[in-house]
């Protein structure tokens, strides 16, 4: 049989009058020996003196009673309530035999501000526990959390309905379960186990179970076959619930929109006392309030007072709304470098508009998207008072901390057909305030070589709304063609950012380029076997290109639900040896992400159309033609090595473009569960009519690793072409960061 602790209401021995008595009978026993032989010697050795001196065999009722030290003040604040009463313990507890034994009862553990009404009487409880009948371990109100610990619920449907959450939050607590299945002693497992009580009272409390108890049992485990690994088992006798008797909010009726405000505390008279719901509908009144213009509320804390003769709990909670107002102005503490007047056009509210705490905490969060600070403050600063039931108006308040401005940044990166990619920049983010950021980049690469200079002015004319001015000379050179090229470019745009995802984004451009180029070979047969390159031809290309996106995908750089679907449109005219053409340059794109479970793999799928409509592919710069092929496009085949070719086996670029993608993004548990393995599937086709004809589809296929980091995944993905030409390497490796689409 187990050690039963009983709740509120148990008994013990008082320790001083058990030392007494110990001390009497030792003392009548060497009395009653003192005229025996063995009796002590008054000579004896000094230790024997000091602990039977000769007073204790003169008169040991006197020395027994002289001989209790004062008794030492209980631990529990005020008089000890259980003082001279017993407690009873089982003989065949492993505890029964330990002499001296006392067991001390907790404090009673009661929520923060909460006041207790002495119970009037009126409570009774049933003398039966219904917990005690019934096998322990099959009994399906017996919950099993370790194979020392188990939680028992009374059986009647009903009874306790918040048992899940009960038993979840006390995994999270309990002091027992942290230790896990080590304790062999009964002795440190009962210290535990009266931690693991305290928290079961909390939490009955919390979900308002005023009256409930906590049976704690310690005791050998007695399954046969089981090791002997002392258990524990917490019998939870929930009791009735308590209910709100009256709720007082102090000063909120008084609040213009209180009705909309006391909607927003959504606790009644009658409800269920919850200190977890307390505390929720706390919050979401606090938010109500800072979103409905009073930005100076003040909250006191909740106080519960419990009634146990009521079986109710009432809940004051004062309330101060302090006046609603407008914004006003945004005012910067350093207009020189960000003046009050730009962040005004960062923020989402105007002067007038209802004060709104998340539009506050909205302006807060751009500000530091800005990358030019390294803190940010704003408060709410009165500007006029409330009087005669209008408004206030509230100015904000922001002060700034300067970061560090300049950068310089550098990339590297490797594709086996594209070969080495080295990228270098310096960056003056604010070098013509507010936001105007200078650019200075270089690329030197297998392929490539490219120096220039870039203008970028953020938040301009609107929030999220950015210029750019880029001017560039850069050399390409790969399989398809070869092009010196001198460029200017200016973009209006407003596009996704890694901390602001948006549902619609655009851009609108102007192009003007100078490209000097050439085809990696004459795309006739003339120029078979000829060891001189093929002529130069020089374009003069002016376009306006457009673009659009919708995207309603849940994660920029590594979505798992939604939809993407954007559209670019470029009308370009190209003058090359005296020949003017105009044509129509276009591209859709189309992308889909569905998780199966909730964490299961990914299924991934994307489509891609392009057209070149009104000219000859003769009279179109190789560089504005079509390409397909590398790690954002076919993976498995060359960078733009799909496509039409000439005799010499190289791609010349086409007017139409098909690209189809699929792929399983499936988690594993390495890494912490960081790693997932994806297998995919790519296809793609380059005709060189104005539209897809599905003649010359490639496939390539093959399995990569995704890597998720805190800004993104890192991808290695190695594929094959499934039906390669001549030329085509049979394994291909790309690195990136991001996924493919």
């Amino acid at each position: 049989m187990p050690l039963r602790v009983a709740p509120a209401g148990a008994t013990r021995r008082s320790p001083s009058a058990a030392s007494a008595a110990c001390l009497s009978a030792l003392a009548v026993i060497l009395a009653s020996q003192a005229g025996i032989a063995h009796a002590q010697d008054r000579d004896a050795n000094s230790e024997l003196e000091a602990l039977i001196p000769d007073e204790a065999i003169d008169d040991p009722e006197t020395w027994a009673a002289d001989g209790v030290p004062p008794e030492e003040p209980s631990p529990i604040d005020g008089p000890d309530p259980f003082a001279g009463e017993d407690i009873d313990l089982a003989p065949e507890s492993p505890l029964a035999e330990v002499p001296g034994l006392t067991i001390e009862w907790p404090d009673p553990l009661e929520l923060p501000d909460a006041e207790q009404i002495p119970d009037d009487g009126s409570t009774e409880f049933a003398e039966d526990n219904p917990l005690e009948a019934g096998p322990l371990l099959i009994d399906p109100r017996v919950v099993k959390l370790t194979d020392q610990l188990e939680l028992a619920f009374p059986s009647e449907e009903g009874a306790f309905p918040q048992q899940d959450e009960f038993v979840d939050q006390f995994q999270m607590l309990s002091s027992i379960e942290a230790y896990g299945d080590t304790e062999t002693n009964v002795g440190q497992l009962g210290a535990r186990a009266r931690e693991d009580e305290e928290i079961l009272n909390r939490l009955l409390r919390a979900y308002g179970y005023y009256d409930g108890e906590i049976i704690r049992e310690v005791g050998p485990n007695l399954i046969e076959g089981s090791d002997e690994r002392p258990q524990v088992r917490f019998n939870v006798l929930p009791g009735e619930r308590y209910r709100f008797g009256e709720i007082d909010l102090g000063e909120l009726n008084q609040a213009p929109d209180s009705q909309t405000l006391r909607k927003a505390f959504d606790l009644y008279p009658g409800d269920f006392v919850d200190s977890y719901e307390i505390l929720s509908e706390r919050a979401d009144l606090d938010t109500a309030l800072g979103n409905n213009g009073f930005p100076f509320a003040e909250m006191d804390g909740p106080e519960l007072l419990i009634d146990h003769a009521r079986i109710e709990g009432d809940l004051t909670m004062a309330v101060r709304p302090n006046g609603q107002y407008n914004f006003g102005q945004v005012i910067s503490t350093k207009p020189g470098f960000l003046s009050g007047k730009h962040l005004q056009t960062i923020a989402r509210f105007e002067p007038g508009d209802l004060y709104q705490r998340d539009l506050e905490l909205d302006l807060r969060r751009a500000i530091i998207a800005t990358g030019l600070v390294s803190s940010v403050t704003i408060t709410p600063v009165e500007a006029e008072a409330p009087t005669n039931g209008e408004r206030g108006v509230v100015n904000m308040e922001v002060g700034l901390t300067e970061a560090k401005l300049r950068t310089i940044a550098g990339a590297i990166g490797y594709g086996t057909e594209e070969g080495y990619r080295l990228e270098a920049s310096w960056e003056h983010r604010n070098l013509f305030p507010p936001e105007g950021a200078l650019r200075v980049r270089g690329v030197v690469g297998t392929q490539e070589q490219l120096a220039g200079v870039t203008f970028r002015k953020s938040n301009f004319g609107a929030r999220d709304r950015v210029l750019t001015l880029d001017a560039f000379v850069t050399t390409l050179d790969n399989n398809a063609f070869n092009a010196d090229t001198a460029g200017f470019t200016a973009t209006y745009e407003q596009l996704s950012t890694l901390l602001f995802q948006k549902p619609f984004s655009w851009s609108i451009g102007l192009e003007l380029i100078a490209s000097d180029e050439r085809l990696a070979f004459d795309i006739d047969n003339s120029s078979a076997g000829n060891p001189n390159p093929p002529e130069r031809q020089t374009y003069f290309v002016a376009a306006i290109p457009g673009y659009a996106q919708i995207d309603t995908s849940d994660d920029l750089l590594n979505p798992t639900e939604g939809f993407r679907v954007s559209m670019r449109v470029s009308p370009e005219i190209s003058n090359t040896k005296g020949m003017e053409t105009f044509y129509l340059r276009n591209q859709a794109d189309f992308s889909y992400y569905r998780q199966i479970g909730e964490d299961g793999p990914v299924l991934a799928g994307r489509a891609r159309l392009g057209s070149i409509t009104g000219a000859a592919l003769d009279n179109i710069a190789p560089s504005r033609r079509f390409f397909a092929g590398g790690g954002g496009s076919v993976r498995g085949y060359g960078y733009r090595a799909i496509g039409p070719r000439n005799s010499d086996n190289d791609p010349i670029g086409g007017r139409s473009l098909l690209e189809l993608s699929a792929e399983a993004r499936v988690p594993t548990p390495w890494f912490n569960g960081a790693l997932q393995v994806v297998p995919f599937v790519d296809a793609g086709s380059v005709g060189t009519a104005e539209y897809p004809d599905f003649k010359d589809i490639r496939i390539g296929a093959g399995v990569g690793v995704r890597y998720m980091t805190g800004f993104g995944p890192l991808r290695l993905d190695v594929a094959t072409p499934l039906n390669p030409r001549p030329g085509d390497s049979p394994i291909a490796v790309y690195v990136s960061l991001g996924q493919a689409f």
